[in-house]
């Protein structure tokens, strides 16, 4: 019997690298609207839970990542990143309260229940300062079903209920790059929620 795909091994950090270094890809720049979307957002220091090789934190900046896939935290770092094991991140001076404006969580909620992303978020929520700013992004339609690793579909109403029970309000929802029609067709559009903590 196949093993289910696990976002924990090498191999679901090498897809992440073929995925993103595509020659025409590159060529083309796919990333700039993304990039200029999390730009525009204004989210400070930023943790980002579930930061892969790193796309993210580029887009961003800087800001200091966090993921449970050592072979994607290896390449995170040598690309120049503040990258760190859970466990790691434990040990540094960053694990403080209210260290953070933002924390990011980009295609990493759909990869389980809405209860476990609830209770990921949760655990690290202490490091946001008071009205700092959660963005969780998730892919629709056609690219939620185009990664076997994905567990549930996150849409605006999941999103908002995973905000909820993490003590979150949730304050903007909107379909990115294109209107919500567009994710039954692009591959590449995406849900995104901004939540804020009290």
């Amino acid at each position: 019997m196949d093993q289910k795909p696990n976002t924990s091994d090498t191999d679901y950090t090498a897809r992440l690298i073929t995925e993103g270094d595509v020659w025409w890809k590159r060529a083309l720049d796919v990333q700039a609207p993304y990039r200029w979307n999390l730009r525009r957002l204004k989210l400070g220091f930023t943790l980002e839970i579930g930061c892969g090789v790193g796309r993210n934190l580029a887009h961003l900046g800087g800001g200091v990542g966090i993921d449970h896939n050592p072979s994607s935290v290896e390449v995170a770092r040598s690309r120049g990143h503040n990258a760190f094991l859970p466990a790691e991140f434990e040990q540094t001076k960053l694990n403080a309260p209210e260290t953070f404006d933002g924390i990011l969580l980009s295609h990493v909620v759909e990869h389980m229940t809405e209860a476990e992303a609830a209770s990921l978020l949760t655990t690290y929520l202490h490091l946001l300062r008071p009205q700092g700013r959660v963005v969780l992004i998730t892919p629709q339609e056609i690219g939620f079903t185009s990664d076997p690793t994905h567990v549930q579909f996150m849409d605006f109403e999941a999103l908002r209920r995973i905000a909820g029970r993490s003590g979150l309000t949730t304050q903007k929802q909107y379909s990115f790059p294109f209107p919500r029609f567009a994710g039954r067709l692009f591959k590449y559009n995406e849900f995104v929620s901004i939540s804020v903590k009290q």
